[in-house]
């Protein structure tokens, strides 16, 4: 047995104690930065869409155009922009 050939199984023993090979028939998410953007901007316009619609709904039933239109885009951005902000964060960081 080479040196190599130690190593390699070592490399293999230490990913799969590590959880990161998967095996072939599992289909997770998209990986890769491709399914990180994708689901990043998915997270972003599902929350101004629900922000939008929301204060549309508001407005009219109010009668308060566009106030609660505007706020509710606001608040739908901030919303988008923090789901982001957490799909980004590394799980390990503490808060202080």
């Amino acid at each position: 047995m080479s040196k190599q050939d130690g190593f390699d199984k070592r490399l293999n023993e230490a990913r799969a104690r590590q959880g990161l090979d998967r095996a072939a028939g599992n289909a997770g998410p998209p990986g890769g930065s491709w399914g990180v953007g994708y689901r990043a901007g998915v997270e972003v316009f599902s929350a101004l869409v629900v922000g939008v619609v929301v204060g549309l709904l508001l407005d009219r039933w109010l009668g308060t155009w566009p106030w609660l239109f505007l706020l509710m885009f606001v608040m739908g951005s901030a919303a988008g922009v923090l789901n982001v902000f957490r799909l980004f964060k590394p799980r390990g960081m503490k808060r202080d």
